[in-house]
């Protein structure tokens, strides 16, 4: 029978055994998403909970394909605008206030004094997972798709969520930086071993294996809301951070700023207490999201993966690969000055064919953004006059794509050309 507060994103039912049933549901959706919608009535039931007489709750997915597949990064485009479009020294506030809402209302769930557990069926990714991670409990099916993730890093951004602060206050740090860092999943056999889920069961035995957690009146307490939990030591947290760091350095060549961030999440808030910690995380993500890699990659990445895949289903336009031939045609072009202009491009963090001189072993020194300000040299400015080229072909082809097929052009420029991620391609708004 329904109870709680009036919800559309979710169904609350309670059970004959008194067990609240939370199930997330979007309606008109295949697939669940946290959007402002959901955020909001995730707060509205957490603070409901704390004032109720259930015997607890148990999470589910009112989707077979996934339980939840992150945030409505559709939304986020809107979210940027709203930031950018305040005065710069209101932003920081306008960003943390905005985006917080999802920590505060997982926080306040998981502090409602009531036990938690959740149900995985299927993929709980970004704010999925840290949704899942905010339960007491977690009890996972027995089947690959049923897997946690946290891939924010990949369209430029951070788990929000408390997702920096819960993963490896559960799985240790080592565990957990490489799903922060490269989107790795976890899943089956393997969360169980690192502690991430703490049961694996036959398919369609999860919501019930949840419902027996609950009512065997555990504590309802994380691991880290307890007595005897002791924030970690902060220099073997730096020292465990340097590492990667230095690594993850030199693999992006310092141009995509969420990686640092998220190290910069786990180094500053792991040794702090938890309700500290989620506002650190929050204010490292507020800087984060005014940046322009976000946005390029997330229009890129994701919005152009979207129409690519879709205008790909229906035959792909042959103007599309033309107009991305072209501008890479453009970016290979033969210069006389090779060996300046390919390390420019390798500096940039290209893969694109340029010619190289006899003696560039690819290593790059003391890299940094090729659009930064600082001392000029000739291969930066060969690579300038080489991107303006290029972006005078793009604009010679917008119009004639539309703007979904200008993303999807973008998206094949970065993924089959080797266009830089965190410039987000040329044909959708040109370098910015």
């Amino acid at each position: 029978m329904p109870i709680g507060p009036g919800l559309k994103q979710f169904r609350a039912e309670l059970s004959g055994s008194g067990v609240l049933h939370l199930i997330f549901d979007m309606p008109g959706r295949s697939m669940n998403v946290f959007s402002n919608a959901a955020i909001e009535e995730l707060g509205v039931f957490a603070d409901w909970l704390r004032q109720s007489d259930v015997a607890g709750v148990v999470i589910s997915s009112g989707k077979t394909s996934a339980f939840c597949a992150g945030a409505d990064l559709a939304e986020l485009e809107t979210a940027y605008d709203m930031i950018m479009a305040a005065p710069a020294v209101e932003r920081d506030r306008v960003a943390f206030d905005h985006f917080f809402r999802l920590s505060h209302g997982l926080r306040r769930l998981e502090t409602a004094g009531k036990p938690v557990a959740v149900a995985i069926g299927g993929l709980a990714l970004g704010g999925g997972c840290e949704f899942a991670l905010a339960a007491h409990y977690r009890v996972l099916a027995d089947q690959p798709q049923a897997t946690f993730g946290l891939p924010e890093s990949l369209v430029g951004l951070l788990p929000g969520g408390g997702g920096t602060q819960r993963l490896p206050r559960l799985i240790g740090i080592e565990a957990a930086l490489p799903v922060l860092l490269d989107g790795a999943r976890i899943g089956g056999q393997a969360a169980i071993a690192v502690g991430l889920a703490h049961e694996l069961v036959p398919v369609g035995k999860e919501v019930a294996a949840a419902e027996r957690w609950v009512l065997s009146h555990p504590t309802a307490a994380q691991p880290w809301d307890r007595p005897e939990w002791h924030a970690a030591d902060a220099q073997h947290v730096a020292a465990e951070i340097a590492a990667s760091r230095s690594k993850m350095l030199a693999e992006t060549l310092g141009h995509y700023p969420a990686p640092s961030a998220i190290l910069d999440c786990v180094e500053q808030g792991l040794p702090q207490d938890f309700d500290m910690a989620i506002r650190t995380e929050m204010q490292i993500f507020a800087s984060l999201i005014q940046r322009r890699e976000p946005r390029n990659m997330i229009r890129t990445l994701f919005l152009g993966r979207l129409d690519y895949e879709r205008l790909k289903k229906k035959g792909l336009d042959a103007r599309i690969m033309d107009a991305v031939g072209a501008v890479a045609t453009v970016l290979g072009a033969q210069a006389e000055t090779g060996k300046e202009l390919a390390e420019a491009f390798a500096r940039a963090g290209f893969a694109v064919d340029v010619p190289r001189k006899p003696g560039f072993d690819g290593r790059i020194a003391g890299a940094v953004y090729w659009h930064d300000d600082g001392p000029s040299s000739l291969g930066k400015e060969l690579l300038r006059a080489r991107l303006t080229e290029a972006e005078a072909a793009a604009a010679g082809w917008r119009s004639q794509l539309d703007e979904s097929e200008r993303r999807a052009a973008d998206y094949a420029l970065v993924t089959q050309r080797g266009f830089p991620a965190y410039l987000g391609g040329l044909f959708a708004a040109g370098l910015n």
